[in-house]
């Protein structure tokens, strides 16, 4: 594939801001349709970035001859079924995280890439910008010894539209659209990166619980983990704790120092040792999903290898599946 030709299905928030553009600025690849079932929608984003094509149905864009690719932008309940029709059709897929609602709609989506040829690319971006290389980077130095522990900390107060009526919330809290509420939409780039560092995680448990009732998932959690080589970890998350409370960041320990960062906010990174403290300031890129565009872009090309398909995205839904009690 020479140039990469991209349909988008969904063009909402996640497309405008931190996607979207990327497509465009990629060596090789533009962006040819787009799609949204508001009709208001898809033509005024084609309008705003010069795309000759919109549509309102998945199919009519999936079936146009001029569309190669597909990068499905869309809440997670609808993931499964546009990468399958997508991946039937000959089309390789980039769609966001999580990759799909449900633990059996990952199995689903991994069928089909197997049984088609046809590759599927997931949206874990952050373990291609520059930020959390740097993290990769220190602990595999081996600057902070063995890792003996890993712990998540996360904290917010709930947002404006959490106190809406149940009919005006946002997708993100109606788990039949979402998957789950905020852990399943947010734990998940924190899961990914951790297992990227250490391996597979093997084992989760957690607790979880409604402790404000503004809406139906849950806003508590705490978990512990544990990954394939042994190493134990550990999570909590609030989404509706006070502003004082407010936090975003993983501790790695070792036993030569202590490694800490943030997964959203992009905080400097902190690294203590017996030589002192260090802290690191790593920019990322304007469009955060450059990285891993360009390299899901040249995979299709045939000149790099994108290592974050559907299969390696798999185990972060198993694991968010096991922590809400799901399996």
């Amino acid at each position: 594939m020479k140039r990469v030709r991209w349909g988008f299905i969904g063009c909402g928030d996640v497309v405008e801001r931190k996607s979207g553009p990327a497509f465009s600025e990629v060596e090789g690849s533009a962006v040819v349709a787009v799609m949204s079932r508001s009709r208001d929608k898809a033509r005024g984003y084609a309008e705003r970035h010069g795309i000759g094509k919109w549509f309102t149905d998945a199919q009519q864009l999936i079936d146009d001859p001029e569309v190669n690719a597909v990068y499905i932008a869309t809440p997670p309940s609808s993931h499964a079924p546009y990468a399958i029709m997508a991946m039937r059709a000959g089309k390789p897929v980039y769609v966001e995280k999580p990759l799909a609602a449900t633990y059996d709609d990952c199995a689903r989506i991994n069928r089909v890439s197997e049984q088609t040829g046809v590759p599927c690319f997931v949206a874990y971006y952050r373990r291609y910008l520059p930020y959390f290389q740097r993290v990769k980077d220190i602990i595999d130095s081996g600057r902070i010894g063995k890792t003996v522990s890993v712990a998540v900390r996360f904290a917010t107060p709930p947002w404006q539209l959490d106190y809406d009526r149940p009919e005006t919330l946002p997708w993100r809290l109606v788990p039949d659209i979402s998957g789950g509420g905020y852990f399943y939409d947010l734990a998940p780039h924190q899961m990914d990166f951790l297992q990227h560092l250490f391996g597979v995680i093997i084992e989760a448990r957690g607790i979880c619980s409604n402790r404000a009732g503004l809406y139906q998932p849950e806003d508590s959690v705490a978990a512990i983990f544990e990954f394939e080589d042994g190493l134990p970890g550990s999570g909590s998350w609030s989404f509706v704790g006070h502003e004082s409370a407010r936090e975003d960041r993983i501790q790695i320990v070792g036993t030569m120092g202590e490694l800490s960062f943030s997964v959203f906010s992009y905080d400097p990174i902190v690294l203590h040792t017996s030589q002192g403290t260090e802290t690191v300031r790593v920019e990322n890129p304007t469009y955060v999903q450059y990285p891993i565009v360009k390299t899901v872009v040249e995979h299709l090309q045939g000149r790099a290898v994108c290592q974050m398909t559907s299969v390696a995205a798999t185990p972060t839904n198993w694991v968010l599946y096991r922590i809400l009690g799901k399996i």
